[in-house]
């Protein structure tokens, strides 16, 4: 069935793999594109949870946080606005001002009322009942919402807060309006979930009793918006906590609504999730009828919208978009096909269901998809005549974008149509003619072969037009199902290798069907040996990359306000600070990059490039804005080893070595600094180090206790098995080279040392003097909060951490101890990100990445 149900870019097939051996006929009529896409039965219970319920919802939960945080924060804006709004108000008579405020609450309170029992009185009352029950559900929770936000707003939010969101009440009386305008909730939570959001009258009332609420000057416009949000938010809400009731008609709605299509529907029977096999009367020809509902056309346009942002190739989102538009959409590309004169199914007729549902009709075509061919039935003809199909598409700029094996429904003369044009495009570019090609390439050559789908493709296209084809020709480019199909393929062909999976003669390079893919390409260079063969890049934008760029957004949320924090501003002692210390800070700060290098260097036993290695430490910087404590640097120092050439279990091992020796050593720096600051005069101050102490005591105890119960041993022998298996075996590796052991340990020492010397310069240059162990206990416990910490770079833990340790070990006042930390952080975490985003941009580029 061609139609678009949840289905994304090409992101269709059958339940069935390519390339397995067909199933025998049964007899029953093919349906194209049957198992294709999250397509749906009917729901027993009668209710389904929609994805655009939860959209809406959350949707409306950060609307309502960011009207009451711009409400606090924007104070002069929302006090201006309702100033001016309140002056307008005086303009009208009081007494034209109370009359119109009870008219429209009275008609507010009576609309619900009115909306029911239109709903009752309708065709089909159980689903109107249902409808109704959910209004009611929702009205009674949006009112309560509204009351615990008036009371939340009374008693414990900011006093600021409430100014924003009330005035004094009108007419001298005492007291102030309340701070969500409670109404409109109720009642616009009652139309959403009901069902009856798409008439004009009820939003006629609303807005009224809203501009009467403004005018008699009991409510603010804050107050007016967040009582519709909580309304439209509590709707959305109820909805998806309860379902909402399936609107996939009955067989019943389906045949009268072909029947008022002037068609001649005898019989409904389904054949498959949303769709019907229709038989008619006066032996005229069965219908293929497919279903669309709202359900899956919002589940098709959120994917669509995140492919349209990643992919240059992918097709217009078209977000949130009817049933009716889809099914518009379907009929003119599928028009638009037959006009080319591509085989392919024509439509019968075309209908709505009500708001939330549509259906499209085909004329029955029986046949079976390439996917149900057993492989003798593949012959070289039917791969020429579905090229030849392709080519008339091509021809005429039409592209099709789901080259599926369920998309080729084969008749039984072996002629070749085309089906399910719910993703195609009219006017498509070269590259999206392009990926055509691609796709249908694999396809045949899931089925076929490579050799006979190049043949074939070369014979019908010519061979410039498939040599075009070629930079298209990798798995992001293709369906999804088609991507599954290449992994499927791929681990078979490893599977019947003389070693199977594990065969070390092979390093796994056909890992997701690449394998298939360069005979593919093989095939074709055969034919044109001067063939482009550099890939063409597709993505917009990476994951990634939007991961980074929501990273430093996350991180300068919780860094920027530091920055800024009460009297004490770290700008202003930054820029009163003493520029030599400053400037050792920044060295120290530059020298740690360095030396962590070295750590990472001497505990890898293959020889690295060291310029590389120092730049891979540097992007961490930039990657601590994604991940939290050093789970950043130990993916990147991994991934280097890998694009080395080290396998992953001994990259692993290798990095593995170093956080070992690296915890080792960082305990023995504690010790020795604690050691050292008990050895200087007022010694005492060093309040923290009991806390230390015990937590060390607490750890070894629990340590012990795991140690006596056997299930937890087992468990804890479980968990250090890979340290026994991979770590130490690497270790005793590295102790055959002394020298490239010492360059790690001084690596690892040294790159403690620098960012401790970065710290105590950095207080050094505000006129603080405290002494270099203090500061380096200070640091030790710090930057361990910083690891466990699950917060981008350690942001929050590392600085109040920091702050208070310094004021309890270093005997730094508040103010000293905000300024330093702030410098500190400024050099070592802020400053480095884009010398980091540039270092691994260039990795990337050099591959080393």
């Amino acid at each position: 069935m061609a139609i678009v149900t949840g289905r994304t870019n090409g992101d269709t097939g059958s339940g069935e793999t390519a390339g397995t051996p067909a199933p025998a006929d049964t007899g029953v009529p093919a349906r194209p594109g049957a198992d294709r896409g999250p397509a749906r039965a009917v729901s027993e219970t009668g209710r389904i949870r929609q994805p655009v319920a939860l959209i809406r919802l959350l949707t409306g939960l950060i609307a309502i946080a960011l009207t009451l945080l711009l409400a606090d924060y924007a104070r002069a804006t929302t006090g201006g606005i309702a100033a001016d709004v309140a002056e307008a108000a005086e303009l009208v008579p009081r007494p034209l001002a109370g009359l119109a405020g009870g008219l429209t609450t009275a008609a507010v309170l009576l609309l619900p009322v009115v909306l029911a029992a239109r709903r009752l009185l309708g065709p089909d009352r159980r689903r109107a009942l249902q409808q109704v029950s959910d209004g009611l559900l929702a009205a009674v929770l949006a009112y309560g919402a509204t009351l615990l936000l008036d009371l939340w707003a009374d008693g414990v939010a900011p006093v600021s807060l409430l100014a924003a969101l009330t005035q004094a009440l009108p007419g001298g009386a005492l007291g102030h309006t309340e701070p969500v305008y409670g109404y409109l909730a109720p009642v616009l939570a009652f139309m959403t979930a009901s069902g009856n959001r798409e008439h004009r009258a009820p939003w006629a009332v609303l807005t009224l009793s809203g501009l009467a609420g403004l005018a008699g000057g009991y409510a603010t416009p804050t107050a007016l918006l967040l009582g519709l949000l909580i309304g439209w938010t509590g709707a959305h809400g109820t909805l998806y906590a309860v379902g909402t009731p399936d609107p996939l008609p009955r067989p019943g709605e389906i045949l009268r609504a072909l029947r008022e299509s002037g068609l001649r529907p005898a019989e409904a029977h389904p054949a498959g999730p949303d769709r019907y096999l229709v038989r008619q009367a006066d032996d005229r020809p069965d219908l293929d009828v497919q279903l669309l509902d709202r359900q899956a056309v919002t589940a098709a346009a959120v994917q669509r919208a995140w492919r349209r942002l990643r992919l240059r190739t992918a097709p217009h989102p078209r977000a949130l978009r009817s049933p009716r538009a889809g099914l518009e959409h379907e009929a003119l590309v599928t028009y638009a096909a037959l006009a080319t004169g591509v085989r392919t199914r024509r439509i019968a007729a075309t209908a709505g269901l009500g708001q939330d549902t549509a259906l499209i009709a085909y004329e029955h075509l029986p046949g079976r998809t390439l996917d149900r061919l057993a492989d003798e039935e593949i012959t070289d003809d039917l791969l020429a005549d579905a090229w030849r199909q392709l080519a008339r598409l091509q021809r005429r700029e039409i592209a099709h974008r789901a080259l599926v094996p369920s998309s080729l429904l084969v008749d039984a003369t072996g002629a070749v149509h085309l089906v399910d044009f719910a993703d195609g495009d009219i006017a498509a570019s070269e590259l999206v003619l392009r990926c055509d090609i691609a796709q249908l390439l694999t396809t045949l050559a899931l089925r076929a072969g490579a050799a006979r789908s190049v043949h074939t493709a070369v014979t019908v296209l010519g061979p410039d037009t498939v040599e075009a084809a070629l930079p298209l020709l990798q798995p992001i480019a293709l369906a999804r199902t088609t991507r599954h199909a290449l992994k499927h393929a791929a681990g078979t062909a490893a599977a019947a290798r003389p070693g199977g999976p594990a065969d070390p003669g092979h390093d796994g390079a056909a890992a997701g069907g690449g394998g298939l893919l360069e005979e593919i390409r093989a095939e074709v260079l055969r034919t044109r040996p001067q063939a482009e063969v550099r890939p063409v890049r597709l993505e917009r934008l990476r994951p990634r990359t939007l991961l980074a760029v929501v990273g430093g957004v996350v991180a300068g949320w919780l860094l920027i306000p530091q920055l800024f924090a009460a009297e004490d501003n770290p700008i202003a002692a930054v820029a009163d600070a003493d520029p030599a210390w400053l400037a050792l800070a920044l060295l120290a700060a530059a020298l740690s990059h360095v030396t962590a290098a070295m750590g990472f260097v001497g505990f890898v036993p293959e020889r690295l490039d060291f310029r590389n290695a120092v730049l891979a430490q540097l992007a961490g910087a930039f990657v601590k804005l994604v991940s939290p404590g050093g789970v950043g640097g130990i993916a990147l120092n991994t991934r280097l080893l890998q694009r080395a050439g080290i396998p992953t279990a001994q990259a692993l091992s290798s990095v593995g070595v170093g956080q070992l020796i690296g915890l080792v050593l960082h305990l023995l720096q504690l010790g020795a600094f604690v050691y050292l600051l008990d050895l200087q005069p007022g010694g005492s101050e060093l309040d923290a180090l009991p806390a230390v102490v015990g937590g060390l005591a607490g750890a070894a105890a629990l340590l012990a206790v795991v140690s006596a119960v056997p299930p937890a041993r087992r468990w804890l022998a479980a968990r250090l098995r890979p340290l026994t298996t991979e770590v130490l075996p690497r270790l005793l590796d590295l102790l055959r080279s002394p020298a490239r052991l010492a360059v790690g340990l001084t690596g690892q020492l040294l790159v403690s040392i620098c960012l401790i010397g970065c710290l105590y310069c950095c207080t050094r240059a505000i006129g603080r003097e405290p002494s270099f162990a203090s500061v380096a206990v200070v640091f030790l416990v710090g930057n361990a909060a910083g690891n466990v910490a699950p917060t981008p770079g350690g942001a929050g833990a590392v600085d109040g951490a920091l702050i208070a340790l310094l004021q309890q070990t270093a005997s730094m006042e508040e103010g000293g101890a905000l300024a330093a930390v702030a410098t500190y952080r400024l050099l070592t975490l802020i400053l480095p990100v884009l010398p980091g985003w540039a270092a691994m941009t260039w990795l990337q580029r050099r591959r080393a990445l």
